[in-house]
């Protein structure tokens, strides 16, 4: 005859059971709710200043950067200092007291910014340098440029292939190392072909409305002039209204650097020599993933530097007057 005690046991051990699965739900519903959160909480805020956001060249790179980190579920908080490196320095304390996963800067001065990354740095934020170096380049984690140097080489070189000589303006951003090295490499190149002459420089931080006057007020003292160089399209824009006020549209050659929609027009137009097309996109791209490979414990290049490409009437089919490339 089968005991009472026996017949307890599968009722007990049945009750353990689904004790045991009743725990065993509860905590799977539990994590459930901690790995959604967790999941939430990986969302990451990023931080990006460009030294101005009137130049639609920024535009551009601040949206790719934009849709490759949305495209990941992060976000991206952008201030423009206005070409002001005090109101920079507290753009960056800002994102760095919001404890933003990495900086994304092009800086308005690339010597008086260190500070400030000096601040980021011991936080442990990544620096992600974009189209201009600093002058303390072990701040930045990685620096994603064009060959500047290599834009004002490009613009010096067509210029003696087509002039057999011809005096010569510089419009220049001391502040910004991009302006310095493409100058650079446009003076370098000319270094020695004493049939070319530069009159003279005037800064204008790479600004149409600065590059207008300061283009106006050389011309005033130097009629004689053949050739501006600009550092950038911007200013091209700037030079090319003033030779425009002046009669002299066309009778100028103008050059510059960015390959911007305008400055193409104005090739194809005939006001304008060359431009040294830059690749917006391309750096965008380049400096958003180069700071997920950083927070991922990757290996990434201190310096990643993208070519330029001149832009001439002869090629301009290629690239086309409108959109960037």
């Amino acid at each position: 005859m089968e005991r009472k005690q026996d017949r307890q046991v599968p009722r007990i051990l049945t009750g353990f059971v689904l004790s045991v699965l009743a725990v065993a739900i509860m905590w799977y519903s539990a994590s459930e709710g901690i790995g959604q959160a967790v999941s939430q909480g990986r969302k990451r805020r990023f931080g990006a200043t460009y030294m101005t956001m009137n130049n639609p060249f920024y535009e551009i790179i601040d949206d790719e950067i934009r849709s490759h980190l949305e495209a990941r579920g992060d976000m991206l908080i952008t201030r423009d200092p206005a070409l002001d490196v005090s109101k920079q320095i507290e753009q960056v304390e800002e994102m760095i007291d919001r404890k933003v996963d990495g900086i994304f800067i092009n800086p308005v001065d690339w010597k008086q910014i260190g500070p400030a990354l000096k601040e980021a740095a011991s936080a442990g934020i990544p620096i992600i340098v974009v189209d201009s170096d600093v002058y303390e380049s072990e701040l930045a984690s990685c620096t994603v440029v064009s060959d500047n140097y290599q834009a004002g080489v490009q613009c010096a070189s067509y210029l003696l292939e087509h002039e057999t000589g011809g005096n010569i303006l510089l419009l220049t951003h001391s502040a910004a190392k991009s302006g310095l090295d493409r100058i650079q490499g446009f003076k370098d190149t000319i270094g020695g072909h004493e049939e070319f002459y530069i009159l003279a420089e005037g800064d204008c931080l790479g600004q149409l409305e600065l590059a207008m006057p300061v283009t106006e007020q050389l011309l005033e003292q130097y009629p004689e002039t053949d050739i501006v160089m600009c550092l950038n399209d911007v200013a091209a824009m700037g030079t090319m209204a003033a030779l425009k006020d002046a009669g002299l549209a066309g009778d100028i050659a103008v050059y510059g650097v960015d390959g911007s929609p305008d400055g193409k027009s104005m090739i194809e137009a005939g006001f304008m020599a060359a431009t040294a097309a830059q690749f917006p996109r391309e750096i965008g791209r380049q400096a958003a993933e180069a700071v997920y490979r950083i927070l991922e414990g990757e290996p990434v290049e201190s310096v990643i530097r993208i070519k330029t490409e001149l832009i001439t009437r002869d090629n301009l089919e290629l690239y086309g007057s409108d959109g960037w490339q």
